[in-house]
Formats: structure tokens, C-alpha cells, sequence
């Protein structure tokens, strides 16, 4: 061992675990006021899971504390068995092990959960797509069994997760389709409500254009017909409280010419039906069957909306 020296080994070195006692833990405890429920990191040397789980658990014992691992990896069999098995390749970086390092403190993590390659990948690329976060593969990791661990929680629970990495170190890795279909991870893309929506015809209105129940009938009967529009959705509050249908609100107003001058809550229809943004085409096209258009629903605010004109197009453009 050389004189007046350190060996920084972050496997070993209790500096690692202690590093995110003192400061990971904390942040998290008082940027979420103290309400962090669950805590969610990959295991590499174990430190970032050690030390802000040991943090998290003075705090509040009932916080838990789940490690994402990938398949391949001992943390899982170890967590549940206390035996270390045989790993098997991943390709995931940064995260998992062959063998237990000393930093791993097992006994501050509640859970490990197994996530795949292919599910750490794509989620890995839905941040960049979704939410701007241009991440790494372990990154993917982590969020996947955050997701995993939300999806059945309280609204008010706080489910906390490692961005642990930046993508740019894996632009000719996950981050290249070429790479993914090499390693045949690459899914066929989804048809979802959001890419129908996204690659409408060019005369086709992005935005969605609605009215308000308190609007007047003849400005709603103004705004169709200037638009080209045969049917409109009535909002209040972001919320789907009904619809116009052009061929409907004539014949009324051809009965009573008075109502030109009314709000159009009187003359609503029944709502367009919504569909989430992620939902298939599948099922945007069973709501079209029985319905003219639906509405599209993104976190709980109507964000455009698919006609079965629009279906046809992208069917036509061969999508």
C-alpha cells in the first residue's frame, strides 16, 4: 500500500454509501417536504441505495426502498434467497452484479425488482420522446420499475427515481434504431391515438377547436362553418360537457331562429367519448364505429381529436 494515500474503490470504500447519506438523502427528504413515499434506484457498487435508504429509513421506516436490477443480475435471487446465483449477460450498463459488493446494504432495501433490456431500453427512449430527459440505459431501468411500483398506489403516494446517466454516452448503442434491431429490441411501432393525432393530413387542424357552453349559438354555427367543421366538442374547464353536430344544430335552429342568439348549452348534444393518448388503434376504432370522432385524453386534459376521416387517411397513407 503506498504511504499517505486512499484507494477511492466505490465497491468498497464506505465514502460511496456515505456520500449519499449525507447528501442524496437529504435532498430528496426536503425537496418533497417529507412526503416521499417510495425511492427507486439501479444497484451497481450499492452506494446511491445504501446510503439514501439508510437516510429515507431514520426518517420514515415506512418509506420503501426498491432496487431496479436488470435480469442476469444477483440482486434479485439475493434479496429473496440471501444465495447468489449464476449471472447470465445484459446489456443494460452500470447497474447489477456478479457479486455482492461491500457497499450493497442489503438490509435498507425492501425490494429488488427484475427489469429487461428491452423494457429498460424503450423506456429509457420514451423519456427522451416524452419528457425531454435524454438518459441511459439505467435510467430506463429505474423508471420502469417506478412505473411498475406507482401503478398501484395511492394518488398521494410520492414515488421518487435515479436519472443516473446522460444519453449521450449511448448515441451509437440504445439510442440507435440500427443497434436495437441488431439486438432485436426494437418493437414495431404502436399506433396509438397520439401518433394518429400527431400525423394528420396537412389540412387537417392540429389544435383542437371547440366552443364553450356559454358561447353563443351563432358564434359556435360561425366558427364550424369557417372552419369547415361538421362537429365541435363543448368544453368547460378542460372537461368534455357535450357536442355540437352541424346537421343537428340547424334543424333547431331552422325550428326556433331565436336560439341563434342563445348560449350553447341549450342545444348540446351528447358527449364526443375521449380515449386515452397511449390507447391503440384498435380501440380508437371500436369508439369510432357507433361515434362520428372521439376526443383525446392526456393527463386528464383534452388534447385533440380524431375523426374517422382521420383514421381512414392514416389508414390510406399506409401507416
Amino acid at each position: 500500500m503506498t504511504s499517505n494515500s486512499f484507494s477511492p474503490d466505490q465497491y468498497s470504500h464506505p465514502a460511496n454509501p456515505e456520500a449519499h447519506y449525507r447528501t442524496t438523502g437529504p435532498e430528496l427528504w426536503q425537496q418533497t417536504e417529507g412526503k416521499i413515499t417510495h425511492f427507486v434506484s439501479g444497484i451497481g457498487t450499492g452506494g446511491t441505495i445504501s446510503g439514501t435508504g439508510r437516510f429515507l429509513k431514520e426518517k420514515n421506516p415506512n418509506i420503501k426502498v426498491i432496487g431496479a436490477d436488470p435480469f442476469g443480475s444477483i440482486y434479485k435471487t439475493y434479496k429473496d434467497t440471501g444465495e447468489i446465483p449464476e449471472t447470465t449477460p445484459y446489456l443494460v450498463e452500470g447497474i447489477g452484479q456478479e457479486v455482492l459488493p461491500v457497499n450493497a446494504h442489503m438490509q435498507y432495501v425492501d425490494e429488488v425488482m427484475n427489469i429487461s433490456d428491452r423494457e429498460s431500453f424503450d423506456t429509457a427512449r420514451q423519456l427522451g420522446r416524452t419528457e425531454g430527459i435524454f438518459c441511459g440505459g439505467s435510467t430506463g431501468t429505474n423508471c420502469a420499475a417506478a412505473l411498475r411500483v406507482a401503478r398501484d398506489l395511492k394518488e398521494d403516494s410520492v414515488v421518487v427515481f435515479i436519472v443516473c446517466d446522460t444519453g449521450e454516452h449511448y448515441l451509437s448503442k440504445f439510442h440507435s434504431d440500427e443497434w436495437m434491431k441488431e439486438k432485436r429490441l426494437l418493437e414495431p411501432q404502436k399506433i396509438t391515438a397520439g401518433l394518429i393525432s400527431e400525423t394528420k393530413g396537412k389540412q387537417a387542424p392540429r389544435e383542437v377547436v371547440t366552443v364553450a357552453p356559454s358561447d353563443l349559438v351563432a358564434a359556435a354555427l360561425a366558427k364550424m362553418n369557417e372552419l369547415g367543421l361538421t362537429q365541435i366538442p363543448v368544453l368547460e374547464d378542460g372537461k368534455s360537457v357535450g357536442s355540437l353536430r352541424e346537421n343537428h344544430l340547424l334543424s333547431k335552429v331552422f325550428n326556433d331562429r331565436d336560439l341563434l342568439e342563445a348560449p350553447v348549452s341549450k342545444v348540446t348534444d351528447k358527449n364526443i367519448p375521449t380515449v386515452d393518448v397511449d390507447d391503440d388503434v384498435n380501440l380508437v376504432s371500436r369508439k369510432l364505429r357507433t361515434r362520428p370522432a372521439v376526443l383525446i385524453e392526456e393527463y386528464v386534459k383534452i388534447t385533440g381529436i380524431i375523426t374517422r376521416h382521420d383514421l381512414l387517411d392514416m389508414s390510406g397513407n399506409g401507416e
